[in-house]
């Protein structure tokens, strides 16, 4: 219970806190300390029949305090620049559903704050808004632990004395915050720690900060909407991720009757409108998406257009993954050898590209090179579900099949 609340409620409440105490480290301190104080006593006592408010209210008692004991710091100092009657609001308001969506809104422009690197606005965001494990987010940027936070700390810092309000010139940070959303996403649905094969609720709280922000541009942004329909494609298939034995199974595997063809619809729909626009990245990449899910199974994906797509991505947007992507892509169209010489260029820390490789070689006759390449990825592979498929396919190589080999874009 303690868990879910964390994830769905963290953002919500910490934006409340923030409006109303307009220091970032009081209101994140504050609420961290009341999850705490819920880790004790809620076993013991029993839950609270409305938690978030329970937590909201531990939470304001315990800023309370410590800005009593530090009195002479707290008057040097800088406070967040927060209007009066959103500081109203905020002390008033106890946790419900919807009503605080513009205070969640200003929490992410705030962390998407110009005097911060893409990168920080990013982890801050996800670490701020989402409740995402200082650990989960270190590995989506392939960096240690204790680098991440120390990078979280430092970006907490540069926010001292900055505007906690929704700006009237958003476009300087539509792009962060759209990248912030689709990380979040990411950290949705390829988690790096952790039992859970998915956390659809961690995506489809990214989903929801996508709406939002659509919602208060002042004029329809392409590429929000591009990323909006990405989204809902591949959050669409959650149900079928998940096998009756809850393991993980991957997109060849799937049944698509279990994907949400009322989300699809709304993907198309969006894109539709875009078939003719100029080539983006999310645009390519939800048209990627797109023709997974038009096709009736993986041996029918007009894989050969996939790879047109991502050669026109490259040319945007060369980055390990969208290679590594890529190479999958070639290895459908053109055989695994030729997927196996696509993988050549690719360097990218982790897990991802020796299970590529594993699968490619296997696919190719070549069983030692692939047990050693599954070995090689099982070694690094700290997320559960993914290390216990990764080593299901190293223990059943002999004396079986070829397994069909999934793309890695979700």
């Amino acid at each position: 219970m303690l868990e879910k609340v964390l994830r769905e409620e963290w953002g919500r409440l910490l934006a409340l806190l923030v409006a109303q105490f307009r220091r970032l480290d009081l209101a994140e301190d504050g609420l961290a300390d009341a999850f705490e104080a819920a880790a004790r006593s809620w076993p013991v006592d029993g839950e609270p029949d409305n938690g978030p408010a329970w937590l909201l209210t531990t939470a304001r008692r315990r800023i309370v305090d410590r800005m009593r004991s530090e009195e002479v710091l707290a008057r040097k100092m800088p406070l967040l620049a927060v209007d009066a009657a959103v500081t109203q609001e905020a002390q008033r308001v106890m946790v419900d559903s919807g009503e605080v969506t513009d205070e969640r809104l200003r929490l992410v422009l705030l962390c998407a704050h110009p005097t911060l690197s893409r990168e920080a606005a990013a982890a801050l965001t996800l670490r701020l808004v989402l409740g995402v494990s200082t650990e989960d987010i270190g590995r989506l940027f392939l960096q240690s632990k204790a680098t991440m936070a120390a990078r979280l700390t430092r970006a907490r810092k540069r926010l001292a004395g900055a505007s906690f309000e929704v700006p009237a010139d958003l476009a300087g940070r539509v792009g962060i915050v759209a990248e912030v959303a689709y990380l979040a996403f990411t950290a949705g649905y390829a988690p790096g720690t952790g039992p859970d094969v998915v956390r659809s609720d961690l995506a489809g709280e990214a989903i929801r900060l996508v709406r939002v922000l659509r919602s208060v541009l002042p004029e329809p942004d392409p590429e929000i909407d591009a990323l909006l329909a990405l989204m809902l494609l591949q959050h669409s298939r959650r149900a079928a991720r998940i096998g009756p034995d809850g393991a993980l199974v991957l997109l060849p595997d799937q049944d698509r009757t279990r994907w949400r063809t009322d989300e699809i619809a709304e993907a198309l729909a969006i894109l539709t409108p875009l078939a003719h626009a100029a080539p983006a990245p999310y645009l390519l990449q939800a048209l990627i998406a797109a023709e997974h899910t038009l096709a009736p199974s993986s041996e029918t994906t007009a894989w050969k257009r996939i790879v047109e797509r991502y050669d026109e991505l490259l040319t945007l947007q060369d980055t390990p993954v969208v290679r590594l992507n890529r190479a999958v892509a070639v290895a459908e169209a053109n055989g695994a050898g030729a997927g196996l010489e696509a993988l050549d260029s690719v360097a990218l820390p982790g897990h991802r590209l020796p299970a590529v490789r594993a699968q490619l070689l296997e696919r190719s006759g070549r069983h030692e090179d692939a047990i050693e390449a599954y070995a090689e990825a099982i070694a690094l592979c700290t997320h559960g579900p993914e290390r216990a498929d990764l080593a299901r396919r190293q223990q059943a190589l002999e004396g079986f099949p070829p397994h069909s080999l999934d793309e890695n874009t979700f």
